[in-house]
């Protein structure tokens, strides 16, 4: 198993200027470097926004490679864009307001080296809303794949904010597909029913930014009917049962019309730990 990957992440004009620094800085201080840094703009970004990337520029040289699109296209067309411009089979994914641990990347190549089945590695990650000293909570996701498949029935089940992936196999599956908010969560389903391998570390790989605004996303019927389509894709293909289906769409529902205080609390303290 190879040793090199690239790293995938896409930035848009609404992202913080000083959260996209950190982000990217966090990759440049990994223990085992990228040699492939693919950033995707996603349509014109601010002039803070392009000074931070001119800046990241100079301290990663050739390593760096800076996609522009011309009009943003969502979060799943600017990563097939930025996914075929990757030079190596490994692609390791980061959001443009995250913070990698340092050892990340390291320990999940030596997951692929250990298990050259796998295409899917991904692990634990802390939320913040201030400063990663102030980790509110966990996501943490089954480790192996028995499990994951039946988490998967009602939740997502891997993090896609810290996942490394086979190019090759998500190519295979489709890659990714227009599905609002839900993108990966429908790309893992369809790599699963494929037979592809995942696996999750229990140990924390990445600290991810959260905050009121990331739970105002998870309401508003928008949302309940992309993940109602969802779960019915998943009810059709055999995936889950009928009564699964049903079961997954009321609890959504709810979880919709709540006012975003309680979604909060929810978050927390029920789907995190």
């Amino acid at each position: 198993m190879e040793s090199n990957y690239s790293v995938l992440m896409s930035v848009y004009y609404k992202e913080h200027p000083e959260y996209l620094r950190q982000s990217m800085q966090s990759i440049y201080d990994q223990t085992i470097p990228t040699d492939d840094f693919v950033l995707v703009c996603d349509g014109p970004l601010t002039p803070a926004l392009d000074t931070v990337i001119t800046d990241m520029q100079k301290i990663f040289g050739f390593r760096l490679h800076v996609v522009r699109l011309l009009k943003n296209g969502g979060l799943g067309n600017a990563l097939n864009v930025g996914m075929q411009q990757c030079k190596n089979n490994l692609v390791a994914r980061m959001d443009s307001d995250d913070i990698s641990r340092s050892d990340r990347c390291e320990r999940q190549l030596a997951v692929f080296r250990a298990h050259p089945e796998f295409s899917l590695v991904s692990g634990i990650i802390e939320e913040f809303s201030d400063t990663i000293d102030h980790v509110t909570v966990r996501r943490i996701v089954p480790e192996q794949q028995a499990d994951i498949l039946a988490f998967a029935k009602k939740r997502n089940p891997f993090n896609h904010p810290c996942i490394m992936y086979k190019k090759s196999d998500v190519e295979a599956a489709g890659g990714y597909q227009d599905f609002y908010l839900l993108e990966d969560y429908y790309l893992w389903i369809r790599m699963l029913q494929q037979g592809f391998i995942g696996y999750n570390l229990q140990e924390p790989l990445l600290w991810m930014r959260a905050g009121s605004a990331m739970y105002k996303r998870r309401g508003g019927w928008k949302y309940v009917e992309s993940q109602r389509k969802l779960f019915a894709y998943m009810s059709k293909s055999g995936f889950i049962s009928q009564t699964d289906y049903w079961v997954q769409s009321m609890v959504r529902l709810v979880g919709a019309v709540m006012p975003n205080w309680l979604r909060k609390i929810l978050f927390k303290n029920i789907l995190r730990k």
